[in-house]
């Protein structure tokens, strides 16, 4: 059981590295064309991501599923953790804890917002590009927008901790002395990061990403509950 429980955890690290790196990074360069180009600029870049060839095989088999077992056996690990930070009140001990708290947020924001856009897409509630139009109607949301916010900072800091946690387990960065050194690289990624996603959201709460077409109205229906 303990031989199961390890290579479990080793291809959940794995499964979380690749997938999640090149969900970021491809998220994070086309949602951060809309701070540089505005809405037609976005237009392209979602357009020139999903006219890939096997864009959506690709992105089931090399990102979603893998996602989806990270995600599930993490919320399966976060519930087994014995989080002790009360009892022992140092860095990495924390780290560890706001590991777990930030993977079931990380989990239930990008499911939602999953949901809110290439859900509806592959539904035929909107089309690529109402995608711009569609993130307006969120966020302009003062809720949404503060979820999403907590959103992009929990899951940056996942995404950052976890590649520390990650090349330390995989014997990569040995020593005190590599380990802070990563310490120190990823607090800026995380930092850079969350700031051009933090850019982003606040780019798309724009007026030139109005849309007035019937199925944006609709999303934006929903994303105006409460």
């Amino acid at each position: 059981m303990k031989g199961n429980s390890y290579y479990s955890r080793r291809i959940h690290s794995l499964l979380g590295v690749i997938p999640l790196s090149m969900f970021i990074i491809s998220h994070m360069l086309t949602n951060f064309s809309a701070v540089e180009g505005g809405a037609e600029g976005f237009k392209a870049a979602v357009k020139f991501i999903n006219g890939l060839p096997i864009v959506l095989v690709l992105e089931i088999v090399g990102i979603w599923l893998p996602l989806l077992f990270h995600g599930i056996y993490g919320l399966y690990i976060a519930y087994q953790s014995n989080i002790n930070t009360g009892q022992f009140q140092y860095g990495r001990n924390w780290a560890f804890a706001l590991q777990r708290i930030s993977g079931v947020i990380t989990f239930i924001f990008v499911a939602w917002h999953v949901y809110q856009t290439r859900i509806q897409v592959l539904l035929g509630n909107i089309s690529y590009g109402d995608l711009g139009a569609t993130m307006n109607a969120i966020v302009t949301n003062n809720l949404y927008f503060f979820f999403y916010m907590i959103g992009v900072v929990a899951s940056m800091f996942h995404f950052s901790n976890g590649m520390w946690a990650f090349l330390v387990s995989w014997g990569i960065t040995v020593g005190p002395r590599a380990q802070r050194f990563s310490s120190y690289v990823w607090m800026i990624v995380f930092v850079i990061a969350t700031g051009m996603f933090m850019a982003s959201l606040l780019a798309f709460r724009g007026d030139e990403f109005k849309d007035a077409s019937a199925a944006v109205e609709t999303l934006r229906t929903l994303a105006n509950i409460g």
